[in-house]
């Protein structure tokens, strides 16, 4: 029996094994048929994006297809403006400075003119005040000396009054009663 027990377990070992592999291809169908199931609902997700974004990207297609002209027209025009505007403000800052030059030399031509006309007005007012400081400080001087006459004449007719008026103390008395 030994021989029979070998065959028993040899048996029993192909059944577990037959089992096993028919377990195996019924959890192999059953992976198979979920993948199957998933793929095809992912095509489905799939067919339905690509049927909501094919609308949306055919039309920005067209758009950029109607705009691609107009956005290269303006780049083309603000290149050319900003072309123009370079070549104007060269202008303007050689016209500037041609400007500013004149504006130099007319501002040093009148600084000259100005100087000049100051020194001659300074000259000339130096000349008519002395013209006229000279002959008005003769003048005073002739004045000052006449009020020194005239004061001197005064105070020695004050002084014969009041020799008198000591001497006459009647004639005092008649100022009195004037």
């Amino acid at each position: 029996m030994p021989n029979l027990d070998n065959q028993t377990i040899l048996l029993a070992v192909v059944a577990v094994t037959a089992l096993a592999v028919l377990l195996q291809a019924i959890i192999l169908l059953a992976i198979f048929i979920a993948v199957r199931k998933a793929a095809r609902s992912l095509k489905e997700e799939a067919e339905d994006l690509r049927s909501s974004l094919m609308p949306i990207i055919y039309n920005t297609r067209d758009l950029f297809t109607r705009l691609a002209p107009k956005v290269e027209a303006t780049v083309t025009d603000v290149a050319e403006m900003t072309h123009g505007l370079r070549e104007q403000s060269a202008e303007v800052r050689s016209t500037v400075a041609h400007v500013l030059v004149r504006v130099n030399r007319q501002a040093s031509r009148v600084d000259a003119m100005l100087t000049g006309i100051l020194d001659t007005v300074d000259r000339a007012s130096g000349f008519v005040t002395d013209a006229v400081s000279r002959p008005m400080r003769q003048l005073s001087r002739l004045l000052a000396s006449a009020k020194a006459i005239i004061e001197s004449l005064r105070s020695s007719e004050s002084a014969l009054r009041q020799t008198r008026s000591h001497r006459d103390p009647s004639s005092a008395d008649k100022d009195i009663f004037v």
